[in-house]
């Protein structure tokens, strides 16, 4: 039998072959890069539209509304109302009411008082009842403590986890005191002035370690400002009375001082203001000195506000904003009456009057104009751009601008 070898095969590659399979891999590159063009093109368009329609949205005036959602109300014109902890509070002489945005109960608190005011920081809150003795301290739960001062109030201030100072006068002298949540006295104290020196604002930092004071001094026959800086942690414990320091202010008053973080404090004067920073003893950073009076003044924690008068008519004005390290952050004229100029959560500022409102962003463009049938006594921003809620006589209405 013949032996048969196992033979091997190979591929022989002509030169047609070669030319062929050249051809084929030229073919998928173009076609692979025309894939690649079309995705780059779809996304480019993709992006310019996104960007129109946000510089659309975000340079557009809106002029009218749709109405989402509309609920009577019936509660009183003394009625106010603010933002807190990302719900409605509403508040009269009779009572504290807390709501969610669709106007369901989250819990109440009924009192009686003559001139209630109120003070808000982050989840805490407390309302007072000013020249009388009741205070009430609540979180986004519902009431956690009470107070009964010995003195009438003339202003209260509370820190981040419900501690609240008092300054209270009586018989010509003024106290501070300090109480915790619940209610219970920590700290109180005179404040040591002249006879012819009188507080007129405290403010307590964010945990509650640090206490300024303004204090209005007219001993020497003009108006003098004394802003004092109290520590009550360790650092403040080998001062005397706590103080940590103090800044007077010659031919100034300043009626209005706040902690806008737990290292800096704002102090509004009638001819400059003035930013102290500091953890531990706050120092001033910075005094931007008023040319002109001002009108009204508005801030929140990253931004404060200053309004005036401009040219010959009484409804010409201009707001300067400013960032709370003082650097100019926008100029804006507007010409109508208003009541309130505030800023909204979204940092957006509102201004109205009785019946009508306009929103400036902080890029100057005029948002939202509008003027509404029935009194308007708020605005609240929503979780969008777009969305309101409005509080106007008789009925709250949450909207969509359009």
């Amino acid at each position: 039998m013949a032996d048969i070898r196992k033979q091997k095969f190979y591929t022989v590659e002509t030169s047609a072959a070669k030319a062929n399979a050249g051809e084929l891999e030229r073919k998928i590159r173009i076609h692979r890069k025309k894939i690649a063009a079309s995705i780059a093109a779809a996304a480019i368009t993709i992006t310019v539209i996104v960007i129109t329609a946000g510089l659309y949205y975000n340079f557009k005036e809106y002029q009218s509304f749709e109405i989402r959602s509309q609920i009577e109300r019936n509660d009183s014109k003394a009625t106010k109302y603010e933002s807190f902890a990302g719900n409605i509070l509403r508040y009269n002489n009779d009572g504290a009411f807390y709501l969610d945005t669709s106007d369901n109960p989250i819990w109440n608190q009924a009192f009686e008082m003559q001139e209630p005011v109120v003070d808000i920081h982050k989840n805490y809150m407390a309302v007072a009842d000013l020249y009388g003795n009741q205070i009430y301290i609540m979180d986004n739960t519902g009431t956690q403590g009470s107070i009964k001062t010995t003195k009438p109030i003339e202003a209260i201030s509370i820190a981040s986890q419900g501690t609240i100072a008092v300054l209270a006068q009586q018989d010509g002298v003024s106290y501070l005191e300090l109480y915790n949540k619940n209610g219970e006295n920590l700290a109180s104290g005179q404040i040591r002035v002249t006879n012819s020196g009188y507080p007129l604002d405290i403010a307590l930092s964010e945990d509650a370690t640090k206490l300024a004071v303004s204090i209005l001094d007219i001993s020497k026959g003009t108006a003098q400002t004394t802003v004092s800086f109290y520590n009550f942690s360790s650092v403040g414990q080998n001062e005397i009375d706590n103080m940590v320091g103090s800044y007077t202010y010659a031919d100034t008053v300043v009626p209005e001082v706040a902690f806008t973080s737990n290292s800096r404090l704002i102090a509004f004067g009638d001819n400059k203001v003035i930013l102290f920073e500091g953890m531990q003893k706050p120092e001033e950073k910075l005094a931007i000195e008023l040319e002109k009076e001002v009108k009204s003044i508005f801030y929140d924690n990253d931004y404060f506000g200053l309004v005036y008068s401009k040219g010959d008519s009484a409804d010409s004005h201009q707001i300067q904003v400013y960032s709370m390290d003082g650097e100019p952050h926008l100029e804006q004229d507007f010409t109508m009456p208003y009541q309130k100029i505030e800023f909204l959560d979204n940092h957006e500022i509102c201004i109205r009057d009785e019946f009508q409102c306009t929103i400036y962003t902080l890029r100057g463009v005029k948002k939202f104009t509008y003027k509404f049938d029935n009194a308007l006594y708020k605005i609240f921003s929503g979780k969008t751009g777009r969305r309101y809620t409005f509080i106007l006589d008789g009925v709250m209405e949450q909207v969509k601008l359009k």
